[in-house]
């Protein structure tokens, strides 16, 4: 699924809302996003600058990557295991 709001996004909404004057009411309904969007994104990104966010983004790429490389090499020694055992 197509993340509808980049991280650099996420990041200026946030920035948006912490404006003297403004609310999260009229934050979300200008960038159309739900509360509950917004506060889920806080969590996420609450204290993080613009290149933090990207760091992030690479390293959870990288750990996709990882995690798919280990599961690749466990089916390979599991049919090594199976291949041994039937000799």
């Amino acid at each position: 699924m197509k993340k509808r709001f980049s991280e650099e996004q996420v990041i200026r909404i946030l920035r948006e809302a912490e404006e003297p004057g403004v609310t999260i009411d009229d934050v979300c309904r200008k960038n159309n996003v739900t509360k509950q969007t917004f506060f889920r994104w806080r969590s996420k990104y609450g204290s993080m600058e613009v290149s933090d966010a990207r760091k992030l983004k690479d390293l959870e790429a990288e750990n996709t990557k990882l995690k798919r490389m280990v599961a690749e090499q466990l089916l390979v020694i599991e049919g090594l295991k199976e291949f041994a055992g039937k000799k």
